[in-house]
């Protein structure tokens, strides 16, 4: 993606500087280990690729947001956000060893520093799971940012390829949403998600989600809403742009406002340091 970067742990604060600079100071944490197993092995230890991220990041400026994906895709050899059973004989997210999993994952995040947790895999139970690990460790003041209405959208194709994390085989739509059901199961979905103890909610991708992202907001209006404005709507942007078709920054802010007129009160953006500095000249 233009403009992006994958960014080694030893760079990370001199980019965390020059956000702050800027007045960007929350960052979500994504990591590619350095090897990917069936179990994504990496994901959940203490010297893990985003453990020492966080360290890191905290190190450079203590006092900046640090949020963690919780999710296993970037980490299996499979690509799957879980634990495939190949007894099967198809694509099968084994569910509850995933739970398992994904617990151990984000308390090494909360160990290593994390300010907030945000579990991605759409897997259910996660919250509950992962809730109860935290409470049960310590960490009962941590709050969970849950990816309640996640689609298994073809929005996600260049972090797919940034992140390394395409599926290897099927696709996902086992366990995130169908981008062609009605928003009615979002609601569900956000519902069990603050039930098992999520404090914060995400809708993701952004732009073909935004009356869902507006239904969210009506139905839970006292709920932090987070929306993600994914790398396929960022690159078909940047692609527009380079052809002189059309101009970025309006296009962006537009956009932008669009989400925040739906109804978010976060956006998580690859634009974000870009937006600071258009918004801070203007």
């Amino acid at each position: 993606m233009p403009g992006q970067s994958q960014i080694s742990v030893d760079l990370l604060g001199e980019v965390i500087h020059q956000a702050a600079e800027v007045g960007v100071r929350g960052f979500i944490l994504f990591g590619i280990p350095a090897k990917k197993d069936p179990t994504g092995s990496d994901s959940c230890h203490e010297n893990g690729i985003i453990q020492q991220a966080i360290r890191a990041v905290k190190k450079a400026d203590p006092d900046v947001l640090v949020i963690t994906d919780v999710c296993f895709c970037e980490y299996t050899d499979h690509g799957h956000c879980g634990i495939v059973n190949q007894n099967t004989g198809r694509m099968d997210v084994d569910n509850d060893a995933t739970l398992q999993l994904l617990s151990k994952q984000a308390l090494s995040h909360a160990e290593a520093g994390a300010d907030i947790v945000a579990p991605s895999g759409m897997i259910d139970g996660m919250v509950g799971a992962i809730r109860q690990s935290l409470d049960g460790a310590g960490f009962s003041h941590l709050p969970i940012l849950s990816y309640a209405a996640k689609y298994a959208s073809a929005f996600y194709g260049p972090f797919r390829e940034a992140a390394e994390s395409a599926p290897q085989f099927g696709d996902r739509r086992a366990y995130q949403m169908d981008p062609a059901v009605d928003a009615g199961q979002a609601l569900r979905e956000v519902a069990l998600d603050l039930r098992e103890g999520a404090d914060m909610i995400m809708v993701k991708p952004a732009l073909a989600y935004l009356d869902v992202l507006s239904q969210v907001r009506d139905n839970f209006p006292g709920v932090p809403l987070a929306v993600y404005n994914v790398s396929g709507e960022y690159s078909l942007v940047k692609a527009a742009a380079e052809r002189g078709w059309i101009d970025e920054r309006a296009t962006v802010l537009e956009m932008l406002t669009a989400m925040r007129r739906a109804g978010a009160d976060m956006i998580f953006t690859y634009w974000a340091v870009q937006v600071a500095r258009w918004l801070k000249d203007q």
